[in-house]
């Protein structure tokens, strides 16, 4: 936008007065009192509208600034009447009017985008001033899951409902927490995050919370399903064999009892049988300690482990066994310099049972080889790595090799996997597997 007009209206006008009091200023030096009086009169009635001029694009200007104020961007300034050089000015104003307007339109159209789909989504959300208490926003989710009407302040919340007051606005929830809190006379279990922030002056809490009873409740009941299917398995493997012997030896001890002279008990039969049977029984017991090491490792000792010394000690306990097998077990040395806060014995028994995993899986490759090695992703999480080249894991069979006793090996017990799961949650780390059939597996320890 130019004010070109403007600025040649107001040079003329400066000029014209310049003029004026030029003439004055000769005048009174000749003492021409016709022209001092006339030329006075000319600077008077130019200076006053020199004035005007300038007054009245303040006065423009100071509208439009108190329409500003008040938030009053609706208000039209007329651009086809009046001097051009205010007309340039309406326009101006009007334009900026339309563009805060479109602003305005535009995030309130957000606003009201954004509040849809969090009064729309399962998870409730509150937010609210620390000092006063005083809602700033809520979702229905939030009043429905914690049973609750529309709520202004949270101090309702702690007159009503103290142990949801504390557990869910006195506590901080910086990291997600598992709560569980009383609503309707039920216990309910709550997934909790929280987090603060400041409006100008004003420090605000945002809280988030989601109802994890029925995914827990599911997860749960997929996990017992899974665990029961294969101890079902387990036990009838064993069982139906012991049955069906000892009904066989009861019908033979009780054919010799009726005629002992026609069906004599053979006492080797009779031997064999009963150890068929204790060897079974041998088997149903380890199962049964076997279930119950998982149960067992609960607390770690932790401790500064350098990585390079973990590596060398499998190396050390495993090549003499490799040895005759030709299998290649080796290390990458980079990064093994590290040092990370484990329970050496519990982590040494996991990279055992992956480095055996992964020796059984590349025994009959052409060149067969197990490595490990060690890097540190993008989140700064280290991540210990035991890659082979054998036959990879079928994709049938992936989701199924952490379930407990869950196993492809004819004398396995299927805890080995869990085991190493439930060493690594405790360390707050995971298992991660990454095979391909016929090329061979990586499994990433993250910690």
């Amino acid at each position: 936008m130019t004010y070109k007009k403007y600025k040649i209206a107001l040079f003329i006008r400066v000029a014209i007065l310049f003029i004026s009091l030029t003439v004055l200023a000769f005048a009174v030096n000749y003492k021409n009192y016709y022209i001092i009086v006339f030329s006075a009169i000319l600077v008077l009635f130019f200076l006053g509208h020199l004035y005007r001029f300038i007054l009245k694009r303040f006065t423009e200007m100071d509208d439009f600034f108190e329409a500003v104020k008040y938030r009053d961007f609706s208000r039209w300034f007329n651009e086809r009447s009046g001097p051009e050089d205010l007309r340039q000015l309406h326009r101006g104003f009007n334009e900026v009017n339309r563009t805060i307007l479109e602003i305005n339109n535009n995030k309130e159209a957000q606003y009201l985008y954004l509040q849809k789909i969090l009064e729309m989504i399962n998870t409730g959300i509150i937010a609210y001033n620390i000092e006063t208490g005083d809602i700033l926003w809520s979702n229905d989710s939030f009043e429905n899951t914690l049973g609750i009407p529309s709520l202004k302040n949270i101090k309702f919340v702690e007159k009503r409902k103290i142990e949801v007051y504390q557990a869910i606005f006195k506590e901080n929830h910086a990291n997600s927490n598992t709560v569980t809190v009383a609503v309707d006379n039920d216990k309910v279990q709550l997934l909790i995050s929280s987090s603060v922030f400041k409006i100008q002056e004003d420090s605000f809490k945002l809280v988030v919370i989601q109802n994890i009873d029925k995914t827990l409740n599911k997860n749960e009941s997929e996990a017992w399903k899974k665990l029961l299917s294969v101890m079902t398995h387990e036990i009838m493997n064993s069982i139906a064999p012991i049955s069906s012997l000892a009904e066989t030896l009861q019908s033979n001890i009780q054919s010799t009892i009726d005629n002992p002279e026609q069906s004599p008990l053979e006492i080797h039969d009779l031997k064999m049988g009963i150890e068929s049977i204790q060897q079974r029984s041998v088997g149903l017991m380890k199962f049964a300690k076997t279930y119950r090491s998982l149960n067992k490792i609960t607390s770690l000792n932790l401790g500064k482990v350098r990585i390079r010394d973990l590596f060398e000690t499998m190396l050390n306990l495993m090549l003499p066994s490799l040895h005759h097998k030709n299998i290649e077990l080796s290390f990458t040395p980079e990064m093994t310099d590290v040092e990370i806060e484990i329970d050496k014995y519990l982590i040494e028994q996991v990279l055992i049972n992956l480095i055996l995993n992964a020796v059984e899986a590349c025994q009959h490759a052409a060149e067969p080889k197990v490595t490990l090695s060690v890097q540190r992703d993008i989140e700064s999480s280290i991540i210990i790595r035991i890659a082979d080249n054998g036959k990879g894991i079928p994709d049938e069979i992936m989701d199924k090799i952490f379930v407990p006793f869950f196993t492809t090996k004819k004398n396995g017990s299927g805890i080995g996997l869990s085991l190493c799961k439930q060493i690594m949650m405790l360390h707050d780390g995971k298992i991660q597997i990454h095979s391909i059939e016929g090329k061979g597996t990586m499994i990433s320890l993250v910690f």
